[in-house]
């Protein structure tokens, strides 16, 4: 273990063998400090969304389909033209180098050997050109918290396209800050610098500003966003641009209306509004007011490939995920990463095979049916 400012840095470079996923944040919670590990794992207030995330899965089931004449099921897809091996991608967390001392970096070269692409984080550990070298090339978004101060927003869109990021996707659910009791329990404040913000504001001449370093990020950052925000990021940059924390069908039509090229349901990973329903709950009526206009991508409590598919066959074109990942981070660097997804993955040929699905197109073609109580199709 390294050590930086007090805190204990993970420095494991090794193979896991994955049994699933949830089996994961006990492992991680081993080796990592308690306040760190807490920040990752937890939610809002008494976390009943974050429980809810996963628990929604259950109350759909999907049928087998075992005269289908298939075998060997293909995950390949796309989006904005870019071919990926799986529909599993990374979702946007901040501050990786909590959990590894490589942080973003190791989660680009993991991410990267599984053919998929990760989302970097406006509050990441390393800069965002850095983490694009390690993945060699392969896709990466760019998730930006709208800030007051517009010339930093441009500053960072203007480094992620130097980057060759793909795609910007916009974070528009932390006007307010969730209520995170175990980060207060814990008096738990970022031991490293966001690499990003203090780039900029070294810029600035103001190489002290010590950004992360138990400065409250949160103060510099919009506090309310409207139309007009999304339509001044949509015209600033000529990348694809994603709206993500949408949980309903007005939200996402009103998203698109302003020029948005992707919706991205999610409810922050439970670390927001504690009492807000599922991501999975919304999905579908998100998928069916957006109707095929532009691609949706999904994230909320996904821990198996079983998750994988009913997220799919509710709507979602790609399915993100973070806490599981950021575990296989800790726990085994670059290649604990590529563990963890390539095990998801695995569930989810294994549940596609059973399902009589092929390709990802026939999962999205597929209904489920609800609880033994009622057999009515979702």
């Amino acid at each position: 273990m390294a050590v930086i400012n007090g805190y204990e840095l993970s420095e494991r470079e090794q193979s896991l063998n994955v049994i699933n996923l949830p089996s994961l944040e006990n492992l991680a919670k081993e080796i990592l400090p308690k306040g760190g590990f807490e920040f990752i794992r937890g939610g809002s207030e008494d976390e009943w969304t974050l429980r809810e995330n996963t628990t929604a899965f259950d109350r759909v089931q999907i049928l087998p389909h075992v005269l289908s004449n298939i075998s060997n099921p293909e995950t390949k897809t796309n989006i904005f033209g870019l071919q990926l091996d799986t529909p599993l991608v990374m979702a946007p967390a901040a501050a990786q180098g909590i959990a590894h001392i490589r942080g973003e970096a190791a989660t680009a070269e993991g991410m990267a050997a599984t053919g998929s692409l990760m989302t970097q984080s406006t509050y990441s550990s390393k800069l965002i050109a850095d983490a694009a070298a390690a993945g060699h090339g392969a896709p990466q978004f760019f998730q930006l918290y709208l800030s007051q101060d517009n010339d930093l927003n441009k500053f960072l869109l203007d480094k992620a396209k130097e980057a060759g990021s793909k795609s910007i996707v916009i974070t528009t659910d932390l006007t307010a800050e969730g209520y995170r009791e175990a980060d207060i329990v814990n008096d738990f404040h970022f031991p490293l610098p966001m690499a990003n913000l203090e780039d900029y504001q070294i810029g600035l001449g103001q190489s002290d500003a010590g950004v992360g370093h138990g400065k409250d990020v949160f103060d510099n950052e919009a506090h309310q966003i409207g139309i007009s925000d999304i339509k001044r990021i949509i015209d600033y940059t000529d990348l694809p641009v994603i709206i993500k924390g949408i949980q309903t069908p007005e939200d996402a039509l009103l998203a698109i209306s302003a020029g948005a090229q992707g919706i991205w349901v999610s409810n922050h990973g439970g670390r927001q509004l504690n009492g807000g329903p599922a991501s999975f709950d919304v999905l579908k009526g998100i998928a069916t007011a957006v109707n095929h206009q532009v691609p949706i991508i999904f994230d909320g409590g996904v821990r198996r490939g079983s998750h994988v598919f009913k997220a799919l066959a509710a709507g979602a074109d790609l399915v993100a995920l973070a806490r599981p990942i950021i575990y296989g981070l800790a726990l085994g660097g670059a290649q604990g990463v590529t563990d963890v997804v390539n095990h998801l993955n695995h569930e989810l040929k294994i549940t596609m095979q059973l399902a009589g699905t092929k390709t990802i197109a026939d999962i999205q073609h597929t209904q489920l049916f609800k609880s033994e109580r009622d057999k009515s199709r979702f």
